[in-house]
């Protein structure tokens, strides 16, 4: 057997004193034990986890990014032959026009979720979830990569949507407040990320997960303006409508495009951007407690 290295004293001629552990005064090639060696951001580690997570939805794209955008676009075609005849305007756009940015942020908000969704719910049935939790990355650090990935198939989702979007007959994508459609698409994105893993830390089959997905997203998202305005709802539905997140979402990635919301004014437009950011802060701390608890997932 090779014998053990031992700690030795400054000076000491060991031959193979770059690989003595430094716990005994002697110039070691390892640091003491508990004494971290990465200080800061493992950056490595950071960008490993998103590339592996990108990857992975890269890999079956048709499915992930591409699929989307032809349900996407069945939509707007139901739609707009149920409901867009005769040239009915709302917002003062043609109902085609007024309802694709709906479609776009809708699209990209639930495979934002669904992305995140499944990372960590994928790894803790399949029992690879320790290639997570064994290397030094932290618990912001793995919340960053996975929920980084997720916002990366959202963008790509919104790209191919609202290319297939320009395919039908009266769409209008001229954006008419550009940091608008960037700024509550991100949010939107950042929103459905952090809902999604926390998803997937408190599901323990896919069963759950699509629990969620079935009575939580789809509804939020149905029921938020995306085909509609509110001001046709009863002022009851007016509220609940206004209580829902992703209506801010949806309306703001509208007023983007046309100019004109359900929010009301381009002053309520960026307070409500504003208070997606705070919420999304507070949905990023949850999570981050949640993941530093080791809560379903560290037992």
């Amino acid at each position: 057997m090779v014998d053990q290295a031992q700690p030795v004293s400054p000076g000491s001629e060991h031959p193979d004193a770059s690989f003595v552990e430094d716990n005994a005064g002697g110039e070691g090639r390892f640091p003491p034990r508990g004494r971290p060696v990465i200080r800061g951001i493992n950056g490595i580690g950071l960008w490993s986890l998103y590339m592996k997570e990108v990857r992975r939805f890269l890999k079956v794209q048709t499915q992930t990014i591409w699929a989307p955008a032809v349900t996407t676009l069945l939509f707007l075609v139901i739609f707009s032959v149920a409901l867009g005849r005769g040239g009915r305007e709302v917002l003062g756009a043609n109902f085609p026009t007024f309802v694709a940015p709906g479609l776009i942020a809708m699209a990209m908000m639930q495979n934002a979720f669904a992305n995140s969704s499944f990372s960590l719910l994928a790894g803790k049935i399949q029992g690879t979830i320790i290639d997570l939790l064994m290397p030094p990355l932290s618990e912001g650090e793995l919340m960053g990569g996975i929920v980084g990935a997720a916002i990366t198939r959202a963008v790509a989702v919104g790209f191919v949507v609202a290319g297939a979007m320009l395919l039908y007959p009266g769409v209008s994508l001229a954006m008419a407040a550009p940091w608008a459609v960037v700024w509550f698409g991100l949010m939107g994105a950042v929103m459905l990320s952090l809902l999604g893993l926390l998803a997937s830390v408190w599901a323990e089959k896919f069963d759950h997960n699509a629990a969620v997905t079935n009575f939580v997203i789809a509804p939020l998202a149905m029921l938020s303006g995306t085909f509609y305005i509110i001001d046709r709802l009863a002022p009851a539905f007016q509220a609940v409508s206004r209580a829902n997140p992703f209506f801010y979402v949806i309306s703001g990635f509208r007023y983007g495009f046309l100019g004109q919301s359900d929010i009301g004014d381009s002053a309520a437009v960026m307070v409500a951007g504003i208070g997606l950011v705070v919420f999304n802060a507070l949905l990023a701390l949850g999570t981050y407690k949640l993941l530093k608890s080791g809560w379903k997932i560290k037992n």
